[in-house]
């Protein structure tokens, strides 16, 4: 596990870099800063709206004595997003804006919880040697 964190944080600085460079060349270094900021902006904007609309429900789950046990996760993926998305370099936009897709979203929540349920399910044979 900790060598794919370290292949993971190390292979995705290079992947954005080259997309940054690749973008430059194609587009000039003004138009390819102007278009990071830009996807900054936008996407400062929408996890902003997106997690006051979480919190919202949450509150409304809460005040009806429900547990926002699903708006927890997806603010927390709509604040992996923002990070994502105030990131410099095109991939880790092109995650946020998937993340901040509700239907995509609540598909990766259902992914994660079954993996979860998966994980943490054991099996159990009880053997009784007293017969």
């Amino acid at each position: 596990m900790l060598f794919r964190l370290i292949i993971l944080f190390a292979a995705i600085p290079l992947m954005e870099l080259y997309l940054l460079l690749a973008v430059g060349q194609r587009l000039g270094p003004v138009w390819t800063i102007a278009l990071v900021l830009a996807t900054a902006a936008l996407g400062a904007y929408l996890s902003k709206s997106q997690g006051l609309r979480t919190i919202e429900r949450m509150r409304e789950n809460m005040s009806r004595g429900v547990a926002p046990a699903g708006e927890l996760v997806s603010g927390a993926l709509i604040l992996l997003a923002g990070v994502l998305l105030l990131t410099p370099g095109f991939l880790t936009d092109a995650v946020g804006f998937c993340l901040l897709i509700p239907p995509l979203r609540q598909r990766i929540i259902r992914l994660v919880q079954r993996k979860l349920v998966e994980r943490t399910t054991r099996t159990y044979i009880d053997i009784d040697h007293h017969s």
